[in-house]
């Protein structure tokens, strides 16, 4: 297998998404380091994946941190970054340090975690950025700074495929995926198949996406040595209209 005996790093891999790369990643054979910025998650993250990888505390948003963080790992293969925090409110009222702070997490964090990281990627390597459907769908109320910041990273993922070769640059642009976000923000169960229902009902698959299925484009992007510059959409047929 392609994977087998890679060293992948997952910044945000100790939960949703991430957590099912790593998860994913370590039934393809890889050796994967996680890394968030909560060290309870880490914790329980490394318990669930039977102490099968290495963990770090780091915060993308701290360059001093993500640079002595890389420097500790040393050479790797393959850079997924799906860390990121961000929320809504409406442009006529959302302080304008809320929509910097948002920008900081989900562009600027991954933007200098991948400069971060170039000294000790291989060449044959890649780095995959994570957007979100709004950079396409914007259909919302409040969501025009996560729609800007979702098309940043796009267009930083194509520009970086281009400047960075041969390392090769992806980013996957998800729509709604069903993980423990939900009841981190406060939703209980009918709360959240009513926001997943009203999401979906403009969709081909009218259901979420489950982190696997997002999962397993990332390997696809790391194992597919032919594939760059892309930004895949795995939206169960939101964008496609």
């Amino acid at each position: 297998m392609f994977l087998q005996n890679k060293k992948i790093v997952i910044i945000g891999g100790s939960s949703g998404i991430g957590f099912a790369i790593a998860e994913t990643a370590l039934e393809a054979g890889a050796k994967v380091i996680i890394a968030s910025r909560s060290k309870e998650k880490l914790a329980e993250a490394k318990a669930r994946l039977n102490h099968q990888v290495e963990t770090f505390s780091v915060d993308t948003r701290d360059l001093s941190q993500l640079k002595a963080f890389f420097a500790q790992i040393g050479s790797f293969d393959h850079l997924q970054i799906t860390a990121s925090e961000i929320s809504f409110g409406e442009f006529s009222s959302l302080p304008m340090e809320d929509a910097k702070a948002m920008f900081e997490s989900k562009f600027w964090g991954p933007y200098q975690a991948a400069q971060a990281a170039l000294p000790y990627l291989s060449p044959q390597g890649s780095i995959t950025f994570y957007s979100g459907a709004y950079s396409q769908l914007p259909k919302t109320p409040g969501a025009s700074v996560a729609a800007a910041i979702n098309s940043a990273v796009e267009g930083l993922g194509r520009a970086l495929a281009v400047e960075l070769a041969p390392i090769r640059v992806n980013t996957i642009t998800p729509g709604i995926v069903d993980t423990e976000l939900f009841t981190t923000l406060g939703f209980d169960a009918s709360q959240r198949q009513t926001l997943f229902e009203a999401v979906t009902q403009s969709q081909v698959i009218k259901r979420p996406a489950m982190p696997k299925e997002i999962s397993q484009t990332a390997l696809y992007l790391m194992s597919n040595t032919y594939s760059t510059g892309n930004t895949l959409f795995v939206d169960g047929g939101l964008t496609f209209r």
